[in-house]
């Protein structure tokens, strides 16, 4: 009788557990589900600039970038896996080619290159055209660093203007680096600028 009582008592808790495990498992599989689809991180943005020892001087000195890998000469071959990408990337005949890898305050990367026709090719700000037109960096001194950008050889291509003049100092201007390159600096983070409640 008490084998049978210890039995009964088991398959009750058995019993009574099989949903909870049913509902804990069924809630993991919707938590994995919702987490095919997730926010993916920034890495880096690329740029072709004329002259890419200038170029590094301007975005560490002005930006306060720091250097990762300084300028290098990547050449078109089948030898390496770097030059398996280039080629994979860009194609062939290109010969040969300068990189540098810098890094901005919160990580993101910039990946400066340099071609042969890059002195030639020029920059158009084609804000019309389908496909990435600028990028953005922020800084809470934006009249400080349009200055530094201007007195390095850019440019200040509007005014300084505010988001919500008089009620909050979410400041923006779009400017130009020496080199042609437009982009834009806000004062405060993405969110600060768009997020509900902040635009009332």
């Amino acid at each position: 009788m008490k084998n049978i009582s210890v039995l009964i008592r088991v398959a009750l808790i058995m019993l009574l557990a099989t949903p909870v495990y049913s509902q804990k498992t069924n809630s993991m599989k919707n938590r994995d589900e919702s987490l095919k689809t997730y926010p993916k991180t920034f890495s880096h943005i690329g740029i072709t600039v004329p002259n890419i020892e200038e170029a590094v001087k301007f975005y560490t000195e002005v930006m306060g970038f720091y250097v990762i890998m300084e300028p290098t000469v990547v050449k078109e071959e089948n030898e390496t896996a770097i030059g398996q990408m280039c080629i994979d990337v860009f194609g062939e005949g290109w010969g040969t080619f300068k990189i540098a890898h810098l890094s901005s305050g919160d990580k993101i990367g910039f990946e400066l290159f340099e071609f042969k026709e890059s002195k030639e090719l020029k920059p158009n700000f084609e804000p019309f055209r389908s496909g990435l037109f600028h990028f953005s960096v922020q800084d809470p001194d934006v009249e400080g660093l349009v200055k530094k950008i201007v007195d390095a050889g850019g440019k200040q291509r509007m005014p300084i203007r505010e988001y919500y003049p008089g009620h909050k100092l979410y400041r923006m201007c779009y400017v130009e680096d020496p080199f042609g390159t437009v982009f834009e600096i806000y004062s405060h983070s993405y969110e600060l600028h768009y997020s509900v409640g902040e635009n009332k």
